[in-house]
């Protein structure tokens, strides 16, 4: 946590101010609250106690918000459910932390349009089985879509399992109501199957991590729910590399798999050791892939990447073709990341290489773990070359903390060697600054900050998050 605050006078003030524009419960300024609200999941990452949590009910609570923080040369930190991993929704000195985790209205469904409006509160599952009733699906699935928000997922352009054939959060926003940096309102993109009206907006604001606007509503495309039959398929290797073959042969056959997965062994046997699921511990790393084709088609992929998995050198591999197995084969992938949080504080890439490169970018991951002395495991989204390795520190060891720092910078590295992007899926935020900048280049961040002075002049929406 950094030492800046805001002088006292300055605090008090503030605070005075929003209370008399705010409902008494919109409004915390405890202590335990302000901690709770300083930082994302990317605690790795600074953050300094905000003036105030706000949380916001309405859009004209957004919009007094914004209008007091310009006013008064505050910044504006937007979140949702605080399930980012990059910083991104980390408060600054002198910010206002502005929660949109009660706007929770599902404000439409059009089941002939196949779209949904909904505010930027709500969470992911909550949509899914909302939409369900209609016979309709939203795709993007990240992995904490039990808890994290629309509006959250739209920020950071959140992607997810199955996004290897279905895409990402960007492929199904069709427009958004946004409160700009001088509090004024404005409705983007569209409610029609096509639109080319002016420049896309839509598009930009979508992974902008709450630097150019808040978002307070997203329209959202939908896409039918029938017609679809999950297949799983999960094998066994005896190392990262055979795995890694494993993802490039699925990929050279053609098959897109709805979900491509891997996790290695130190996440097989901390999930193992926290939910005694009978994961194989003889294995090093699991691969878990879903088809979703019906009926012949659906077999037919499956038992090719069956096959393809065994070719690799598959020390075993399980199929399961109803939705009971299906979960159950999946299970350890969802609860990985929780299972690792247990072991000690984790650093948590999110690197994308081309599909081609990961097994190189996997061989790569382990020699940085062992020549900086760290334990690293593997997370992937591996059927879009969108790898998350997970370093982990022991509580209180900064020797180890600091060894931890160099192998992330020396990942960052070496996926942008191997042709790859900085980050797939969690954004910039704060952790992917410096590997954001050697990406992008001089030209392109010129280009980003003309950008962000046109709608933020002032900088006070996010300041110092992105780029």
């Amino acid at each position: 946590m950094t030492t800046d605050a805001t002088p006292p006078a300055a605090t008090t003030a503030a605070r005075s101010a929003l209370a008399g524009m705010l409902p008494p419960d919109r409004l915390a300024v405890d202590a335990a609250t302000l901690a709770d609200y300083a930082h994302d999941d990317a605690e790795w990452a600074d953050f300094s106690e905000p003036v105030a949590v706000v949380f916001a009910e309405t859009v004209d609570d957004v919009v007094a918000v914004v209008r007091f923080a310009a006013d008064s040369g505050l910044a504006v930190v937007p979140r949702g459910a605080g399930t980012g991993l990059s910083g991104g929704a980390n408060a600054s000195a002198g910010s206002i932390v502005l929660s949109l985790e009660r706007m929770t209205r599902i404000v439409e469904v059009n089941r002939a349009e196949r779209y949904a409006v909904v505010e930027a509160g709500v969470i992911n599952d909550d949509l899914r089985r909302a939409v369900a009733a209609d016979g309709l699906w939203y795709p993007p699935d990240p992995a904490s879509y039990r808890i994290s928000t629309i509006g959250g997922n739209a920020a950071t352009n959140a992607g997810g399992i199955c996004c290897v054939k279905y895409g990402v959060t960007r492929d199904y926003v069709l427009g958004l109501r946004v409160v700009l940096a001088d509090g004024s309102v404005v409705d983007l993109g569209r409610r029609t199957a096509k639109g080319a009206t002016g420049y896309d907006l839509t598009a930009l604001l979508v992974g902008s991590e709450g630097t150019l606007g808040v978002i307070v509503e997203v329209t959202l495309k939908l896409i039918p729910l029938a017609g679809r039959e999950e297949r799983a398929v999960v094998g066994s290797f005896g190392s990262l590399e055979d795995a890694g073959r494993a993802v490039a042969a699925v990929a050279d056959a053609g098959i897109v798999p709805s979900a491509l997965e891997l996790i290695d062994r130190t996440c097989i046997e901390a999930v193992d050791a926290w939910q005694h699921l009978g994961l194989p511990h003889g294995a090093d790393t699991m691969l878990l892939a879903k088809v979703d084709e019906p009926g012949a088609t659906g077999v037919e992929h499956a038992d090719a990447i069956s096959s393809l998995m065994h070719e690799a050198g598959a020390l075993g591999v399980e199929l399961g073709a109803s939705p009971e197995e299906v979960d159950r084969l999946f299970l350890a992938r969802r609860l990985a990341y929780p299972s690792l949080e247990r072991l000690g504080p984790v650093l948590t890439e999110d690197v994308c290489v081309p599909r081609t490169a990961v097994p190189e970018m996997l061989a790569r991951i382990q020699r940085a773990a062992a020549d900086h002395d760290v334990v690293i495991a593997n997370i992937a989204h591996a059927g879009d070359g969108n790898l998350h390795p997970l370093i982990i520190a022991p509580e209180g060891d900064d020797a180890a903390k600091a060894r931890a720092k160099l192998a992330f910078d020396r990942i960052v590295d070496d996926c942008r060697e191997l042709g790859g992007t900085v980050t797939g899926e969690h954004g910039v935020g704060l952790l992917k600054l410096p590997g954001a900048r050697a990406e992008l280049g001089d030209r392109v961040l010129d280009l980003h900050r003309a950008i962000k002075d046109a709608l933020d002049p002032g900088h006070v929406l996010n300041p110092g998050k992105g780029f």
